[in-house]
């Protein structure tokens, strides 16, 4: 697919204003391996003919659709450990001695991340003590996720053997789900970050990790903003581990977790 530094120009627009992904300079290839096939599919003639219709009043399932071609949904099971360990060893305990608390984990991809925790509680007897929210933008992984069904290879990426064994049943021959009381424990919702202030309450802990990176400065510093903001009074915030909260940020305190780092809203 051939595609016009003008309609490339174009997309990168509508791609960003609408979900908040900054495409660089030069990377038509990645938007032509993307959606090729499904301008083919969808039966549309070219890359200009499917701008016309996103922009228009009647195009935003379509918009959707295409945004969920775009999503790059990279996860991994208890990714970087240490968040979690921090959890178990440091905030669930703190927490339970304030009653019920509340978690969030945003762009949850397909799932990995909520289910984690899931497990995290279940794990440690405290799996009444949380309510665990997760959104993302792409409804087409949102409803990947709800399912909790994984294949062999997603499964190896992070989840010890132990975990395969206690959460899971065989769905087919590649393929696992994991168990209907860890899937009940997690709420999933779709919500676009750039859509602030958000709406689902204020939370002791959130999880956005490896989703500002694809993101401008200043949609960054938006979306960071609204998060704090989303925090209770002493609430935690975790970052993926290349991302930092940037300099026109609200006011947060560092934490260590040796390993890794976490931040603190001011009580």
């Amino acid at each position: 697919m051939d595609i016009s530094s003008a309609d490339y120009n174009n997309f990168r627009h509508i791609l960003e204003s609408q979900s908040g992904i900054l495409l660089g300079d030069n990377k038509q290839y990645l938007v032509a391996s993307r959606l090729s096939n499904f301008i083919k599919e969808n039966q549309i003639p070219s890359l200009s003919a499917l701008l016309a219709e996103i922009v228009r009043p009647s195009g935003k399932q379509l918009l959707q659709k295409v945004i969920d071609q775009m999503t790059t949904n990279e996860t991994l099971w208890f990714r970087d450990n240490y968040p979690f360990e921090y959890m178990k060893r440091q905030l669930i305990p703190e927490l339970k001695r304030k009653g019920r608390f509340r978690v969030w984990c945003a762009a949850c991809s397909s799932g990995q991340e909520p289910y984690s925790i899931a497990m995290l509680l279940a794990e440690s007897g405290n799996s009444m003590a949380a309510e665990i929210v997760a959104t993302d933008l792409s409804s087409r992984i949102l409803d990947r996720a709800k399912k909790g069904i994984y294949q062999d290879i997603e499964l190896k990426r992070g989840l010890p053997e132990h975990k395969l064994r206690n959460h899971f049943q065989a769905s087919d021959k590649s393929s696992w789900q994991l168990s209907a009381s860890l899937r009940n424990s997690v709420k999933f919702s779709s919500l676009n970050l750039l859509k602030t202030p958000y709406s689902n309450g204020r939370f002791d802990i959130i999880f956005c990790r490896n989703v500002l990176i694809y993101f401008s400065q200043e949609n960054k510093t938006k979306v960071l903003n609204g998060l704090i903001d989303s925090l209770k009074p002493g609430g935690y915030l975790f970052l993926g581990a290349s991302e930092s909260i940037t300099r026109d940020c609200k006011p947060l305190d560092l934490v260590r977790c040796n390993p890794g780092l976490a931040y603190q809203k001011p009580a």
